[in-house]
């Protein structure tokens, strides 16, 4: 038998505050929505945008910081697979496909908070703070032991 892949990665901004649940068992698990824009052209060559909305499930410590740290419009990427699930109501036969995330990254930082420093969420449980990134300054000098002088960043070629 052949083997199949599932591997979603996302990138957009929460439609809704994360809603952090727990089973009967006590395990944690937080669901929300992503708005995904896109762009495209129509037949008549305009431009159009368009917005699709996919689900998102998180268990365990992963849920946990997702609730924490996430809220509405937030900008995040998220990766993980897709399931189905399927369940009678009222009668009706339902059902449903989602994202079960693996991984979460916030990409921005707290609304008010004045650092960019944003936790970066695996399903292991471990978190990791993302530091922006800071371009090279012509006064930026890295001293090293290899040498009496200091190596000036704009000298190196890449």
């Amino acid at each position: 038998m052949a083997r199949s892949l599932n591997q979603v990665t996302l990138m957009g901004n929460l439609t809704r505050d994360p809603e952090l649940r727990q089973t009967p068992t006590g395990q944690n698990v937080t669901s929300f929505s992503l708005a995904l824009n896109r762009s495209y052209k129509d037949s008549s060559g305009e431009w159009q945008e368009a917005t699709d909305y996919v689900d998102i499930v998180c268990w365990g410590p992963l849920a946990e910081r997702v609730a924490q740290y996430l809220t509405k419009g937030r900008r995040s990427l998220v990766q993980g697979r897709l399931q189905s699930r399927s369940w009678e109501q009222d009668g009706q036969k339902r059902s449903k496909v989602e994202v079960l995330a693996n991984d979460v990254t916030f990409l921005d930082g707290r609304t008010g908070d004045s650092s960019n420093d944003a936790p970066v969420e695996d399903n292991s449980g471990s978190t990791d703070k993302a530091k922006p990134s800071k371009k090279a300054t012509k006064e930026d000098v890295v001293i090293e032991d290899i040498g009496d002088e200091p190596i000036n960043l704009d000298d190196i070629p890449f």
